[in-house]
């Protein structure tokens, strides 16, 4: 299936808007057909971690045969998200269940409600945050990269390696390892723009 078409039905048929979660077992392989899998609900819910923002996988890419993955994101009150970034190959695709997602594109901001779809595709400058009072929760959707891997790395990993070695996120040995995750992933990262955003919205994080 061509890549647009893919964007297309997907969009067309909202089936994720209430996926629910679990701990995912592979079901097909590079080059095979695509297997039918259930993913029971979730049974505890997704809470936002120490900067304000929490992810688990929904559906990996080597599930799909590298067509498809998705994360199920929350981001706290009055948080803001990543740094502006573009990607060089990958287009996200993201559903909002709850609350209200203010996402960057370019020069211009959107309020994604609950219900509502945001496509951010590949090259151009975006990030998101909750400039809210309640919690935020999504389904980000990714077509052209395992980029679940990414974001455990992280989110997870790199955090659990930091405290087990007493080392800040700061720190040079955890900053080079985050810096070679972007790189293999192809993203550019616009730090400076980040601090501009935290004042105008009265964000943390």
């Amino acid at each position: 299936m061509e890549r647009r078409d893919f964007l297309a039905a997907t969009v067309a048929s909202g089936f994720l808007a209430g996926f629910p979660s679990a701990t995912l077992a592979d079901q097909s392989e590079p080059g095979e057909h695509l297997l039918p899998f259930y993913l029971p609900p979730a049974t505890e819910p997704l809470l936002p971690g120490p900067q304000g923002i929490g992810i688990r996988t929904r559906v990996r890419q080597r599930q799909t045969n590298g067509q498809y993955s998705s994360v199920e994101f929350v981001v706290g009150p009055k948080i803001m998200g990543p740094a502006p970034h573009l990607h060089e190959a990958l287009d996200e695709l993201m559903y909002v269940l709850e609350g209200t997602v203010s996402v960057l594109v370019g020069e211009e901001v959107f309020q994604v409600q609950a219900g509502g779809w945001h496509l951010r595709p590949r090259g151009i400058v975006h990030t998101f945050w909750n400039a809210t009072d309640q919690t935020v929760r999504a389904i980000d959707m990714y077509f052209q990269q395992p980029f679940e891997d990414y974001l455990e790395a992280v989110f997870h990993t790199l955090p659990r390696e930091a405290q087990a070695k007493g080392l800040s996120m700061d720190a040079p040995e955890i900053r080079a390892r985050h810096r070679a995750l972007t790189e293999q992933f192809g993203m550019k990262g616009f730090p400076e723009k980040r601090q501009a955003l935290v004042e105008k919205y009265g964000l943390r994080g």
